[in-house]
């Protein structure tokens, strides 16, 4: 028997039974679709309640109510959103158990303890929800508004304990440990092991910041949708006002999210330097283009935002002119960040150019650009929440012009090291240069942490300038935030493909192999299109419980209604046309 027909006889013996068919997109259509949508709304389930209660918190510590109706209003959407990810959690078992029974059977025989442990969990986290949703009325004073907020802290624990066991099953399909095989575990290799493999915690660290990310912005889409149909000046002040708390969440949590994919990336070229290889210098390096012109799209949108929202804040207005010179600063730097290292290219391009790569290409598309290009961005849009935040203040204490000089000076010093590192990396070798990002991603972290300490001493009583004109925003500043919400779920599920894609024709890396006819990292377009699928059904069914929102909260209001409209929370200036601004009570 020749080697080839051996192969060829082990690959139809591997492949009998193992694979199911699903018509129309195949198996792995079926399971990405399925999976993919399934993920998206459990980041939404799991990122709401994160700031749901903290802004009841906030409410009930400072008694101001319009916190404790913006978590409750948060909250609503989660008990929609819930259904939805249940039913395509459903879907995904279903379609794994009857479209890949070989690979099923693999994963329950490693993990069934904790596939026990984790329906258990979602049966206790779904009554924990319901708790806390139905009993809002009931808990509202006194001790038991405390005991409300405890059940959202617990809602927080079981979500994120669920999030982490899921977790394990998909990294350990990226990175197993030593000595897996088709066949389960060596003896002395348990659950645990499998569970806790080599990128479980930095993927547990991202996953939850960009999990906090994705419901802002899906939050903030939803305010958007409110704010666009509101009929009265009280509506679209409160929908402003949640809109711009869900950006602000979705933006500074983001600002921090690159550090944690860099750390990710870090541990997969550590696991194994192949998979590194593929994800940042294969085929797939395009995809990372891709992904800076998204991410491109993220900070000029949200710095749009803010910069709109300045034209209702008194005082603001001095600080107008800066924001064309931070809107160039963003531009080159996305330029930058999205220009390739390398092009298709004809023969005789390829002699114009004299060689493979363009000058400008050569210069600008390596990583030494790239990492100073992004980090010079995040500078950017956090001095963008600063001036903003800052806008309608005028500060009383003695030091505040000290203290402002040494703010710039962090701000100076931080892009210095940023330029600095970012130049000289290209004076030497590739493996000192990965850790000049290390040095970059500090003086960046330090800027932001020591500036946001000293802004906060020196707003201590700080005098306003006058109340902020909420609902005073143009129709156009809402769009941005659709357009941070569909950019958001657009690259979740694209790095999703990056992180599944580097694991090639196997279904557990180099433990399990994939012998079917899809066993191939599919190509960029294909991806796109399916990615762009999920974005549509996904956004289709959120846009579906955005009006299922609406709807339950005009049915309430039926049954108690306002004497005014839409009673206004306190603390939230009104703009009415025609009239001055004026506070709620």
């Amino acid at each position: 028997m020749t080697p080839m027909l051996a192969l060829l006889q082990q690959a139809v013996t591997d492949t009998t039974g193992a694979y199911g068919h699903f018509p129309g997109v195949g198996g792995r259509g079926a399971v990405w679709v399925a999976a993919e949508v399934h993920l998206m709304f459990a980041a939404f389930v799991l990122g709401v309640p994160m700031f749901a209660v903290i802004t009841e918190l906030i409410g009930i510590v400072s008694k101001d109510e319009k916190y404790d109706k913006l978590s409750h209003e948060f909250t609503r959407l989660l008990v929609f959103a819930y259904s939805a990810t249940a039913l395509w959690g459903a879907m995904l078992l279903f379609a794994l158990t009857t479209l890949y029974p070989k690979f099923w059977a693999h994963m329950t025989k490693i993990f069934s303890v904790s596939m026990w442990i984790y329906v258990s969990l979602f049966f206790v986290e779904s009554f924990t929800l319901y708790l806390y949703y139905y009993g809002w009325e009931r808990w509202q004073f006194g001790r038991g508004k405390w005991f409300h907020w405890g059940l959202g802290v617990l809602l927080n624990v079981w979500g994120t304990t669920v999030m982490l066991i899921a977790n394990g099953w998909l990294t350990y399909m990226m990175s197993p440990p030593t000595g897996a095989t088709a066949e389960g575990l060596p003896k002395g290799v348990t659950m645990w092991n499998a569970i806790a493999n080599a990128t479980w915690i930095p993927i547990n660290i991202h996953r939850l910041i960009a999990n906090a990310v994705f419901g802002g912005a899906i939050v903030a889409a939803y305010a958007a949708y409110r704010f666009l149909a509101a009929k009265t000046p009280e509506e679209r002040a409160h929908y402003d006002w949640m809109g711009y708390v869900g950006n602000f969440i979705a933006i500074s949590t983001f600002i921090v999210l690159p550090f944690a994919g860099y750390w990710l990336g870090r541990e997969i070229y550590q696991y194994n330097q192949q998979m590194g290889i593929t994800m940042m210098g294969g085929f797939m390096s395009w995809l990372w283009i891709v992904q800076a012109v998204l991410i491109g799209v993220l900070f000029l949108c949200a710095n749009y935002y803010l910069w709109l929202g300045m034209a209702r804040i008194p005082g603001a207005e001095r600080f107008v002119p800066y924001t064309k010179w931070m809107l160039l600063l963003l531009i080159v730097c996305w330029i930058a960040w999205s220009t390739p290292h390398t092009m298709i290219a004809t023969r005789d391009e390829l002699v114009s150019m004299g060689g493979a790569h363009h000058p400008f290409l050569n210069v600008l598309g390596v990583m030494s650009a790239k990492n100073t290009a992004v980090n010079l961005m995040i500078l950017t849009t956090f001095l963008s929440f600063l001036i903003y935040r800052r806008a309608n203040k005028e500060s009383v204490v003695p030091w505040a012009r000290t203290g402002t000089l040494i703010q710039g000076a962090m701000f100076v010093i931080a892009a210095a090291v940023v330029l600095f590192y970012g130049v000289y990396g290209y004076f030497v070798e590739a493996i000192v240069r990965i850790g000049f990002s290390v040095y970059q991603v500090g003086a960046v972290l330090m800027c932001i942490l020591g500036v946001s300490i000293i802004d906060a001493f020196i707003g201590r009583g700080a005098r306003s300038r006058g109340e902020i004109r909420w609902g005073q925003m143009p129709e156009r500043s809402q769009y941005a935030l659709f357009v941070l919400a569909v950019t958001f779920t657009w690259l979740m599920g694209l790095m999703g493909f990056a992180r599944s894609g580097i694991r090639q024709h196997w279904h557990v890396w180099e433990v399990m192999r994939d012998t079917s006819p899809d066993a191939f990292t599919p190509a960029l377009g294909y991806a796109a299109n399916m990615i762009s699928l999920c974005v549509l059904i996904f956004l289709s069914l959120v846009a579906f419980i955005f009006w299922l929102g609406g709807l339950a909260e005009r049915a309430s209001h039926a049954v108690a209604p306002e004497p005014h409209g839409v009673a206004i929370p306190p603390g939230i200036a009104v703009a009415r046309p025609g009239a001055a601004p004026v506070t709620g009570d």
